[in-house]
């Protein structure tokens, strides 16, 4: 009766301790993940406060309205680069064969 009694208890020990150390284990790793996530958000967070700095200045956002929007100062005259027209080295279409409206020969 001594063992069943004590096996019992060994047990109740297990559930006791067992579960609460799991959880805190897995809590670890939601902490380790979570902080990781962050570091990485404060990461991207830097690099967008960077390009606010850089925009600031008037000379960046020229840049970016004539590369991207083709913006240009009254009185300036843009001008647009067009590439020249290749001729193609197989036909463009192949002639059509017609046939008279009767359906029979010429």
């Amino acid at each position: 009766m001594a063992v069943t009694i004590g096996g019992l208890a060994l047990v109740g020990l297990l559930f006791a301790f067992v579960y609460p150390i799991r959880t805190y284990l897995a809590q670890r790793g939601q902490i380790s993940a979570a902080q990781s996530h962050l570091a990485q958000l404060e990461r991207a967070t830097d690099q967008v406060d960077a390009q606010s700095r850089q925009l600031q200045g008037d000379a960046a956002v020229e840049r970016i309205a004539r590369q991207e929007y083709g913006l240009v100062r009254p009185g300036e005259t843009p001008y647009v680069l067009v590439p020249e027209a290749s001729t193609p080295t197989t036909p463009a279409a192949a002639t059509p064969t017609t046939t008279s409206p009767s359906g029979g020969g010429p």
